[in-house]
């Protein structure tokens, strides 16, 4: 998990924050001052707030939990998809879909019938169908993965959400808050971080401050997932040794039997029995002279 300095967040420019006039009055809680009729941001808070929060991610996917990337504004689509990927997460870039979370039995099953269309399209079962009905299926599929793609690998719905911007994901953020699940965010200071489980507050639309969070967050996401792995591989590694252990247990115990060599036997001496007694034949075959 890769730890974020304040200099690396000041050249980041994460300590800027909006104009005065459009500052939000609860975020003055890591305001630090006023410059140029724009908010500076606090930077030891945005430190303390990333830790907690990067703490928070390893230690909710290391337990098997999900974390969802949000990003959909222009500035953090693409950094937010690349971080993602790279720690092998869920994202959701294009634009939020509509009851995510408070219908996540409707949307579930969207993604297996999503995974279902590609899985018929790459072993050929498409075949069958006259060529329109497969290029209609194709564009179709085309089009879900646009909005679905980074979803599709979930068999549950998430533990906690990542948003990068809580006005602009304020229905992602509302949802969460609905299923009473945890909030990780970059609140700037014309946000309201009330209800906000962990607070980043930093800029948000600046492509350095989003980056380094982003990639802190998805390095803490990595790090969770690699002890997760690790624990799944010793429970079968436990097992394994349970198993074998209980075979061990009710094998029957072969007894060793001890073989003695059997006594020396004096062949000069049957040699000689076998000889007197083919003699008394031939003697008693022999007739006598008359």
């Amino acid at each position: 998990m890769n730890q974020v300095s304040l200099q690396a967040l000041l050249e980041a420019g994460c300590h800027f924050g909006h104009k005065a006039e459009r500052w939000h009055p609860r975020a003055s809680e890591f305001i630090f001052t006023e410059k140029d009729g724009v908010h500076i941001i606090d930077l030891a808070k945005t430190k303390a707030g990333l830790d907690a929060a990067m703490t928070f991610v390893s230690d909710l996917v290391g337990n098997g939990g999900e974390v969802l990337f949000v990003g959909t504004k222009r500035q953090a689509k693409q950094i937010v998809k690349a971080a993602a990927l790279d720690a092998g997460a869920p994202y959701m870039v294009e634009r939020w879909i509509g009851g995510f979370m408070t219908n996540w039995e409707g949307i579930h099953r969207n993604i297996k019938k999503i995974n279902s269309l590609a899985d018929g399209q790459a072993d050929g079962s498409w075949k069958k169908f006259p060529k329109h009905e497969q290029f209609k299926l194709a564009r179709r599929l085309n089009r879900l993965k646009i909005f679905y793609g980074g979803v599709l690998t979930l068999n549950s719905m998430p533990s906690a959400i990542f948003v990068v911007d809580v006005k602009k994901e304020i229905a992602a953020v509302r949802e969460a808050q609905r299923c009473g699940l945890p909030v990780v965010a970059i609140v700037d200071t014309n946000s309201n971080p009330t209800d906000i489980d962990y607070i980043v507050p930093a800029n948000d639309d600046a492509i350095g401050s989003i980056s380094i969070v982003t990639e802190a967050i998805a390095s803490a996401y990595k790090s969770g997932h690699d002890t997760w792995l690790k624990k799944q591989a010793d429970v079968l590694a436990k097992k394994e040794a349970d198993k074998q252990k209980a075979e061990a247990a009710v094998k029957p115990e072969v007894k060793k039997v001890e073989v003695k060599e059997a006594p020396a036997v004096d062949t000069s001496k049957l040699e000689t029995k076998a000889k007197k007694a083919a003699k008394k034949e031939v003697v008693a075959e022999t007739p006598k002279a008359v």
